[in-house]
């Protein structure tokens, strides 16, 4: 996790552990249920912890702040965001019953009392959060139509409560409807990896 560490050297020393342990922790669970591709799991702390992290590169949740991660699989971009912010309150949400195992088990083992794992499909949430986050799981419109209802208006961070995602590739189809309210991010300004190229930090305030 030292690629974490670079990127974040104001980890405290509890933090520093839990990140070490998410990956001893995400090697033993994925060797039985397949949450990260098996060819990509010595790649996890860049491509998945340092990729989830980069949502912290262009906001920092203040105290209170409720999140929900939605489509989060084994618990991507929302653990490592529980680990770094941990006076907010992540809720975890799939459809995949074996998904979220993953990320409840977790979770568990690494305390982080400010995490809830949700098996069930976002459309089906009526809870109101300020943020929502997820990571390339379908096109933002169709996000749009399932989470609008869950976002709180208003909000006390630097970013305006609305959705926050992670997307790679040409964008320009997808965020036509939303220009007005887009904010976006290169993620390789924030970290050199050629893994980051064409990945992009969205926000689209509500």
């Amino acid at each position: 996790m030292e690629v974490v560490f670079e990127y974040f050297p104001e980890l405290t020393s509890n933090q520093r552990d839990q990140y070490n342990e998410l990956f001893e922790l995400y090697k033993f669970w994925n060797a039985q249920i397949n949450v990260v591709s098996r060819k990509d799991i010595d790649n996890l702390p860049t491509h998945h912890v340092l990729h989830s992290l980069a949502i912290a590169k262009v906001i920092s949740f203040i105290a209170g702040t409720r999140i929900m991660d939605i489509g989060t699989g084994g618990g991507f971009p929302g653990i490592p965001l529980a680990i770094m912010f941990p006076k907010c309150n992540f809720t975890l949400v799939d459809s995949i019953a074996k998904k979220t195992k993953v990320a409840a088990e977790v979770a568990k083992a690494l305390k982080l009392s400010n995490v809830e794992v949700i098996t069930d499909r976002a459309e089906n949430i009526t809870d109101k959060f300020d943020f929502v986050t997820n990571r390339a799981v379908a096109p933002i419109p169709k996000i749009m139509s399932w989470i609008e209802k869950n976002i709180k208006p208003g909000g006390a961070n630097q970013l305006a409560n609305g959705l926050i995602c992670l997307k790679g590739g040409d964008l320009k189809d997808e965020v036509k409807p939303y220009r007005k309210y887009l904010e976006k991010w290169k993620i390789s300004n924030f970290f050199e990896d050629e893994y980051f190229s064409e990945k992009y930090v969205i926000h689209i305030g509500l």
